[in-house]
């Protein structure tokens, strides 16, 4: 099953029966202390609630493990039941769009209805129809759980998010508890996981998660390959060497658009024999005669992968890397790359890949940042790292986290990778 954001806020209905829930009632406004309200509103704690959020969201199950694969059943199981008394919630009216903390009108019931559905808010006897701290906290959840910026308002996203039928993600679990079994049965001690999905970076020791990134992952068109492999290198302010695919994709259009992009961005360009040459002695009007050349950036604050490389073993020259866009790591949707996987706190995970290294730690990995060193160090236990897409999870408290099927590899049934 298909799903696009395309039409999806001027296609909603514009008013939806709500799910029928005997045990749930609506509250009579009653002479509402107007004032009394606005200062409650004033008062909501909306940093706590965020905080709670994430809380219940990243425990320290490995997205990878027995422990999910189990939670993942008794969540499959809960969404069976569900559907099969009720057939599905309800999408959301026209009116849920925007709605925000403070608000007042009949789709805040609505919405509260759904979201005590999905667990998200605690059931209630009788329903008003304001958009109170309790409603705040409950769409901060919803938020954090389909991995989507926690700012407690039904933006697009949120409401895409809500807009998704029961049946389809019940299928999402079904397919995904196959996926996470096999794959649990592969695991070592110690390992990395990049979930594509989820553009995220799990480092996982003892079955505990002891380190959680925000990562950045591969375009559509170039999506991050499905792998298992192991981390052999960190590389410290390394070169970058311009991949052929982005030469011919990306750097033909930059030059023919700014023939200063080589330049502004220490890129320098050497032919067969290594000698450099000048951007100005190529023929940019199409790709044949710049594939002739090899073009390798400068380390340094422009470079492309920051002031790190991780380095693991695979056929198609992807890895893991810091970067100089920041902003990134703070967006929704964050596949942006050709293939490798861009990391938050980078420092953080390339001193727990070193520590048997001896000579490395947090702190000098950050000095070795700051100070510009130039050194590539192999690691002394190589740690196995899985690249892999897992859509749908579930941890020990319940919570039952989502991500869209970017790569559509769910609406393929996909459980099998070829090179997993």
């Amino acid at each position: 099953m298909r799903l696009s954001r395309r039409h999806l806020l001027t296609s909603a209905a514009a008013a939806g029966a709500t799910l029928a829930m005997p045990a749930i009632g609506r509250a009579e406004d009653g002479g509402f202390d107007l004032f009394a309200k606005d200062r409650a509103m004033r008062n909501v704690d909306r940093d706590g609630n965020t905080a709670t959020a994430v809380s219940l969201v990243e425990t320290i199950e490995p997205i990878l493990s027995f422990d999910t694969a189990y939670n993942l059943q008794l969540a499959i199981q809960n969404y069976e039941a569900f559907i099969a008394a009720n057939g599905s919630w309800d999408e959301p009216t026209r009116e849920t769009f925007g709605l925000e903390l403070g608000k007042s009108r009949k789709a805040v019931s609505q919405l509260k209805r759904r979201l005590m559905i999905n667990g998200d808010m605690a059931l209630e006897k009788r329903i008003n129809d304001d958009f109170d701290a309790k409603l705040d906290a409950a769409v901060r959840l919803f938020q954090a759980r389909h991995g989507l910026i926690i700012n407690g308002k039904v933006d697009e996203p949120t409401f895409y998010a809500l807009s998704v039928p029961a049946d389809y993600r019940l299928n999402q679990l079904r397919l995904n508890a196959q996926r996470v079994e096999q794959w649990a049965s592969t695991l070592s001690d110690r390992y990395v996981v990049v979930n594509i999905p989820a553009a995220t970076i799990e480092a996982v020791e003892e079955s505990q998660v002891v380190q959680r990134h925000t990562a950045v992952v591969g375009k559509v068109d170039r999506a991050t390959p499905i792998l298992n492999s192991k981390v052999h290198q960190v590389k410290f302010n390394p070169y970058w060497t311009v991949p052929q695919s982005i030469i011919e994709k990306d750097l033909v259009r930059y030059m023919n658009e700014d023939m200063e992009y080589l330049t502004k961005f220490h890129i320098r360009a050497f032919d067969s024999k290594g000698n450099e040459v000048s951007p100005t002695t190529i023929d940019w009007s199409t790709a044949q005669d710049p594939l002739r050349y090899t073009f390798r950036q400068d380390p340094g604050g422009e470079n492309s992968m920051g002031h790190c490389k991780i380095d693991f073993y695979n056929k198609y020259d992807v890895y893991m890397h810091d970067t100089p866009q920041k902003a990134l790591f703070g967006e929704n949707a964050r596949f942006h790359s050709s293939g490798c996987v861009r990391c938050e706190g980078i420092d953080s995970l390339s001193a727990w890949l070193l520590r048997d290294n001896g000579d490395w730690d947090l702190p000098s990995v950050q000095a070795a940042f700051e100070n510009g060193l130039r050194e590539d160090v192999p690691l002394k236990v190589q740690v196995p790292i899985h690249t892999t897409y897992i859509t749908a999870w579930a941890n020990r408290q319940g919570t039952v986290s989502f991500r869209d099927d970017v790569y559509q590899f769910d609406a393929q049934g996909l459980v099998n990778f070829a090179d997993a």
